[in-house]
């Protein structure tokens, strides 16, 4: 496992409003979310990233607007002709 150690300015932590001791939870969130959305990270990956269950963790996307809907158009369309 590797370990990452990052300096947060008082007012970040101010900003986001959480208490000190709630920090690295949302910042390993944040962190999950937007390498998920990136496609970079499988939601599974990206749970245990944030270390949150995988149902936690989809829940999470949806409060946040971000779509577990990874299919374009053309793959759905595709998708519905074969079915």
């Amino acid at each position: 496992m590797y370990q990452l150690t990052l300096t947060i300015p008082e007012e970040t932590v101010l900003a986001l409003n959480v208490k000190p001791e709630q920090l690295q939870g949302e910042v390993l969130l944040a962190a999950a979310m937007k390498l998920y959305e990136l496609g970079k990270l499988s939601s599974g990956a990206a749970a245990n990233l944030a270390g949150i269950p995988k149902v936690v963790f989809l829940s999470q996307l949806a409060k946040y607007n971000i779509s577990t809907f990874k299919l374009t158009e053309a793959e759905l369309i595709e998708d519905l002709a074969r079915a």
